[in-house]
């Protein structure tokens, strides 16, 4: 495996507020108090229809190796206040010298389609431990599940044909480039061109060669018989970097000659142009070289709405490479996740549910110990996700209801069949998975996504999923905001525009 880039300095893969907050804690005599926090993200990206739960490996990696080196601690200690005093008190810093995590985490598996204002991350514990993971886990979360949706709706516009990852060279440096192979590959991608990733998580490697190959012979033909030679069972080459056309006729006739040499001709790539009406001449060029099984490959800044329309087109292509506007989510850089403080244990032993309430309505967090029950109907499709809280007795018959507007409820009778989604992942620091499985994630996902109607799967104007809040935990949301405003308990309160309840 490859040593991920929070090894080299784990305890420090963090804002800084978190180890501020912490020592604020530790100061106050409050580090050990038990909280609740749950990670969750506000609205779909890409304007889709749904969200495919990527990182939670990385995740687990992550808090196994959390510690704080004597270099680390050596770092803290330098760090000085406005004032050029030590902003680290002495008896903090030996506090992190000595710190294992130790909380209870949960998680929905990776490869779930997720919906906005569900938790898919629970960490309870001592909260100055729960606060010290908050960025890490943030920034392992959203962007791989933000690439591995951006891949998954890339792969439903090619509608069966192979995807192939080639961001390396334009992803957000190394360490992006790494775990956004990895989350492509979940999605659905059938290989990616990074070599490091195809070695750290056993993803397919693919390749072909680039237009300088060509440049550096005196002529194409010249280069492409030197690159069969070189690579005789592995042959695509690349045939636009003089004239394409011309270069589909050059790349024909080194197939013929592999052919009789009981070789193939395996692929070309077309990387510019018209790429709808150069694949479908190249394809007529080929099959009357009797090359019919060699298949045409096209790149040049692909992503879904690319492809879609390119297939509506009658586009000769059989793989697609998609590089920079799947690893960078070229469209929406970022998911937007959060990590809220949503209960603290009270002396008695009970949860206390706590709420932060916003301006921005959309802010507004969902208190409680939150986990998601998903209902299925008898056929085993998903029929509504219900955020409750597990530290309670959720009712039954449950009905769920939209925090935005509270007529719009859905119920589901005693006997109707569910499954919680969150699983234990950490109990007081010691995982209690197994590590996941690359491929299995891979098909998990790829059946979450085919098991769901084609309406919330299009591309543009998606049709929505219902969310909704557990009728207690909704009840207990509205009460803590009224009291948080001052607000009559008679009067209703707005509600949160997200995670709206129907379809």
């Amino acid at each position: 495996m490859t040593r991920p880039c929070w090894e080299v300095a784990p305890g420090l893969f963090t804002d800084l507020y978190q180890l501020t907050m912490a020592q604020g804690y530790h100061l106050a005599g409050i580090e050990g108090r038990e909280a609740c926090f749950y990670v969750s993200f506000r609205e779909h990206p890409f304007g889709g229809g749904f969200t495919l739960l990527c990182g939670i490996e990385q995740v687990a990696e992550y808090l196994q190796s959390l510690s704080f080196s004597a270099e680390e601690i050596a770092f803290l200690a330098s760090r000085t206040a406005v004032d050029g005093s030590p902003l680290f008190a002495a008896s903090f810093l030996d506090r992190l010298a000595g710190f294992e995590f130790d909380c209870d985490v949960d998680a929905i598996p990776e490869g779930t389609v997720v919906f906005p204002g569900e938790p898919v991350v629970r960490v309870s514990g001592p909260i100055a431990s729960c606060q010290l993971v908050e960025t890490a886990l943030l920034n392992i979360v959203n962007f791989q599940t933000l690439v591995a949706t951006k891949a998954a709706r890339v792969v439903l516009a090619a509608a069966g044909d192979p995807v192939v990852e080639f961001g390396l060279r334009r992803a957000q440096g190394p360490d992006g480039g790494l775990s956004a192979s990895r989350a492509a590959y979940i999605g659905g991608c059938a290989g990616t061109s990074n070599t490091l990733a195809a070695h750290a998580f056993g993803v397919p490697a693919v390749g072909t060669h680039a237009h300088s190959w060509v440049m550096a012979f005196d002529s194409e033909r010249e280069a492409f018989e030197a690159y069969a030679d070189s690579m005789p069972n592995n042959v695509t080459l690349l045939v636009d970097t003089y004239d394409t056309l011309q270069g589909v006729r050059s790349a024909a006739e080194v197939g013929i000659r592999l052919k009789a040499e009981g070789r193939s001709l395996l692929g070309i790539r077309i990387d510019s142009g018209d790429l709808a009406w150069l694949s479908q001449r190249a394809r007529e060029i080929l099959d009357e070289a009797g090359l019919t099984e060699t298949r045409i490959v096209a790149s040049n800044e692909l992503d879904e709405y690319l492809i879609m329309s390119l297939k509506d087109q009658g586009a000769a292509i059989d793989v697609w490479g998609v590089g920079t506007k799947l690893v960078t989510a070229f469209d929406q850089p970022a998911l937007g996740g959060v990590y809220k403080l949503s209960a603290m244990r009270a002396p008695s032993g009970e949860w206390v549910p706590r709420i932060k309430v916003s301006e921005q309505t959309a802010k507004v967090t969902t208190p409680g110990v939150l986990g998601v029950r998903r209902y299925v109907s008898a056929e085993g499709a998903a029929v509504g996700d219900m955020i409750h809280d597990v530290s309670r007795l959720s009712s039954q018959p449950a009905t769920m209801i939209d925090p935005a507007d509270s007529t719009r409820r859905k119920s589901f009778a005693e006997d109707h069949e569910y499954r919680e989604l969150m699983e234990p992942l950490f109990r007081r620091g010691e995982r209690v998975t197994d590590p996941a499985n690359i491929q299995d994630v891979r098909a998990k996902a790829a059946a979450e996504i085919g098991a769901l109607d084609k309406s919330r799967t299009r591309l543009l104007n998606p049709h929505g999923y219902p969310v909704g809040l557990e009728t207690s935990v909704y009840e207990t949301r509205r009460r803590l905001i009224l009291e948080a405003r001052g607000v009559d308990d008679r009067v209703d309160p707005p509600g949160d525009p997200d995670a709206r309840v129907g379809g």
